[in-house]
């Protein structure tokens, strides 16, 4: 980790030192200059250019929240679950046109939707019930009322961009179940609603955040601050129950080709649902402040986290460290080295189907041509994302994909 200390409040960095013309150099610089900023601000090894704040990037602000600190898809996160199977049973079982791996992959596609598309009807939703029978806490934003109802038939959609379900293969040779996604159109509306409000406020009110910072805030204790932390915290119930309805559809499809072609029965454990895009009011270095983390995931000691490689690449299980400095954060993935854009220009389609084929790896994917997307060479590495933030979470399941389901 070193220290920038040039700016209203220091940078703490982990990881490689960065480029100070950089588009993510420039956002942290930014975020320094906040007034409601505490301590310091905090990037972590998978740090790369957003939409105002870095992706990887932590900031604790007092009295204030920040929509486009904590992104548009609140509540995007990942999701665990060990099995007891070992993957070369998977594998080595023929199925005729394939293997159980390949069928087990084809049946999670077929079953969950991806990308835009939904459900055909309604999904069982607690979260959604429950914020009908709270409409007193939303009916002031009317204009986002129309998502709640919307988002019934979203419940245990995969989506698309970098959201996954992965199988993987531990350094035991057995099968865990992985995947990545958030709040689907659910978080993007509200996220852009107070974002746009935020700024038509910070406006007003002629603060010191300048527009083109797009870090506009609302405080906590107003109105619209208020507001916002009722959606965000609705829209964080609903990625975590759809990660929860994916995890459980996948674990069903996976138990009964497991049951029904081999021998074996599968069993589950270990079960993890994690966040990495929100905010919270926590307590660092004396003070009450709402913890920004933005492609962060929280690290406290002891506490069971996920990070993810690339398709094609590792990616952990972790426990935290409790590491002050980063406001008890690590990162939540390796980090992009190219933008989507850039990567489909520079990596052709066919590169990254030979590579996924040469690694091994069981592709479902009902559109191809945009895979170099999320393909590996996208990504930083996540052994040398993992080495830079040793003293923020330690690694305890290491797992390759063997098997992935990409929107």
């Amino acid at each position: 980790m070193y220290v920038i200390n040039e700016y209203d409040f220091p940078i703490k960095i982990w990881g490689e030192k960065m480029n100070e013309d950089s588009g993510c150099m420039e956002q942290a610089k930014n975020l320094s200059r906040l007034p409601f900023a505490h301590k310091w601000v905090a990037l972590m090894p998978d740090n790369h250019k957003g939409k105002g704040m870095p992706i990887g990037g932590v900031i604790a602000c007092e009295g204030a929240v920040i929509p486009n600190a904590v992104g548009v898809d609140i509540g995007c996160g990942m999701g665990f679950v060990q099995t007891n199977i070992p993957v070369k049973a998977l594998r080595e079982t023929d199925m005729g046109s394939g293997s159980l791996l390949q069928m087990i992959i084809g049946d999670i596609l077929r079953n969950i939707p991806t990308g835009f598309s939904r459900h055909g009807k309604a999904q069982e939703s607690v979260v959604l019930d429950r914020a009908k029978n709270e409409m007193d806490k939303y009916e002031n934003n009317p204009e986002l009322i129309k998502i709640i109802s919307e988002g019934y038939f979203q419940v245990g959609t995969l989506g698309g961009g970098n959201h996954f379900i992965e199988l993987q293969e531990d350094d035991e040779g057995m099968c865990g179940i992985m995947l990545h996604s958030g709040s689907r159109n659910f978080g993007f509306n509200i996220g852009n609603y107070f974002n746009q409000k935020a700024a038509e406020l910070n406006e007003k009110w002629h603060t010191a955040v300048a527009p083109e910072w797009r870090l506009s805030f609302l405080p906590v204790d107003s109105d619209e601050g208020r507001q916002y932390l009722d959606w965000m915290r609705l829209a964080m119930d609903f990625a975590y129950e759809n990660r929860a309805a994916m995890l459980k559809n996948v674990k069903e499809i996976f138990a009964a080709k497991v049951e029904k072609y081999t021998e074996m029965t599968a069993e589950f454990s270990g079960e993890i649902n994690c966040h990495h895009n929100y905010a919270s009011l926590e307590n660092h270095y004396g003070k009450d402040v709402w913890v920004h983390r933005k492609g962060a995931v929280s690290a406290r000691e002891g506490e069971m986290g996920i990070i993810p490689g690339s398709m094609g690449s590792y990616s952990y299980i972790t426990k935290g460290l409790g590491n002050p400095e980063s406001f008890m954060s690590s990162s939540h993935g390796a980090g992009r080295l190219y933008s989507r854009t850039a990567a489909v220009k520079e990596f052709p389609v066919e590169k990254v189907i030979v590579d996924l084929k040469e690694r091994g790896v069981i592709l479902g994917k009902h559109k191809k041509s945009d895979v170099a997307e999320e393909s590996r060479f996208a990504y930083k590495d996540i052994d040398s994302v993992m080495e830079n933030q040793r003293d923020l979470t330690e690694a305890v399941k290491r797992l390759f994909t063997v098997g992935v389901v990409k929107g």
